[in-house]
């Protein structure tokens, strides 16, 4: 690709044209469409995800705008919010747990996230028919037991008291003994929208995974899932552009394409530069890829590294895999919006691990976020930085 087809906002005019004047975004599609770089992805989506800069909005309204957030631990959706919010103390999130105005349970991905009331009753229902897949896996488990009167056994049994995955299991299998026990619990947690009640999920707090009805913690009734168009809407306002497939994998879904069709007349579209159309919001931000992108400590399985079918507007193609290690993922750092390295508390401080030998000041850079993000969620405590060898994982 030759500097004369690319605009200073990362929008290929296509063929070298003689103009080099940029082809405005197409709307409905076409052939045509204008291509975004790595680079304009990169910027578009770290500004909807609250990255580009630090927004002040309280906690409850980011995790709206995010669709939740990931929490297969206690501590990642306060890092999270850390790196999004200014003057986040993570006090605020954990009130929010605590008031039932959050929760905690699987939804995205077959994995825990935290999110708002709303949308613990309305976007587990839409993502239904992947915790129906999930649950055929353990088809062969449940010979003989009747799903309509599991779930309504579990449901009373989680409504008259909390109940760990474990007790569950025991309490199902003195109706089912033949069952495989564990593809009872499972079964209950896939026809059930189960949270994860407190002190789990609490800062600071502790206390082991138990588990009830959303309904019943958050004592308000089922809903109907949202339309798919809304939930296209919401996932382009909060990691778009984007493709069919990049929301299919956020999702867990398939088969979100019409949706998209039917949305068409009302989005934009372009390219990226494998000739993969994406969809946005016309109003939505695109800001120039020369947007400076501070550095951000993000945790763990954070969304922004896991909704797209395709991670190159973060992770660069060297680099693909070096977050994570199988299922378990690490820790990252962003430096100029793109995946630079690893980190990892350490007692009271914070070891950094680039990826290449960073020039000083970016060196300089990071250490002054590390110490913001652990000013804001250990405030009194140590703020040491410190950096390990450049990382070989």
């Amino acid at each position: 690709m030759t500097n004369s087809g690319v605009t200073k906002s990362g929008v290929t005019t296509g063929g070298g044209t003689a103009s080099g004047t940029r082809r405005r975004p197409v709307r409905g599609g076409a052939a045509t469409a204008p291509v975004l770089d790595a680079r304009a992805l990169n910027r578009a989506t770290l500004e909807r995800q609250l990255l580009l800069r630090r927004a002040p909005l309280p906690a409850q309204d980011a995790v709206r705008h995010l669709l939740g957030l990931q929490a297969q631990n206690v501590e990642p959706p306060y890092v999270a919010l850390a790196a999004r919010l200014d003057g986040f103390a993570p006090q605020a999130l954990s009130d929010l747990m605590a008031s039932r105005e959050v929760a905690r349970l699987v939804t995205l991905r077959s994995t825990i996230h935290t999110h708002t009331a709303d949308d613990c009753l309305g976007l587990r229902p839409f993502v239904q028919p992947a915790r129906d897949r999930e649950l055929g896996q353990f088809r062969a488990g449940l010979d003989g037991v009747d799903l309509g009167r599991l779930a309504a056994l579990a449901r009373e049994l989680v409504e008259a008291e909390p109940r760990t995955m474990a007790g569950l299991r025991r309490a199902l299998g003195t109706e089912w003994p033949d069952a495989d026990p564990r593809a009872l619990a499972v079964a209950a947690r896939c026809t059930l929208p189960l949270v994860q009640v407190t002190p789990r999920g609490l800062w600071g707090g502790s206390g082991q995974v138990a588990l009830t009805t959303a309904e019943h913690w958050l004592g308000r009734p089922a809903r109907p899932a949202p339309s798919t168009e809304s939930v296209v809407l919401r996932y382009l306002a909060a990691f778009g552009p984007a493709s069919v497939k990049d929301m299919q994998t956020w999702a867990g879904l398939t088969r979100l394409r019409d949706a998209f069709e039917r949305l068409r007349p009302r989005l934009l579209t372009f390219r990226d530069e494998n000739g993969v159309e994406l969809f946005d919001l016309p109003d939505a931000p695109r800001p120039d890829p020369d947007t400076p992108a501070p550095p951000r400590f993000l945790p763990e399985f954070d969304n922004l590294l896991l909704s797209h079918a395709d991670r190159a507007r973060v992770v660069p193609p060297t680099l693909h895999g070096r977050n994570r290690q199988g299922n378990q993922a690490y820790r990252t750092l962003l430096v100029d919006g793109f995946l630079a390295g690893l980190w990892k508390p350490d007692g009271d401080a914070l070891v950094v691990e680039f990826f290449t030998r960073p020039t000083g000041a970016r060196r300089a850079a990071v250490a002054a976020e590390g110490e913001r993000m652990l000013r804001a969620l250990h405030p009194g405590g140590a703020h040491d930085v410190r950096f390990g060898e450049v990382a070989r994982r």
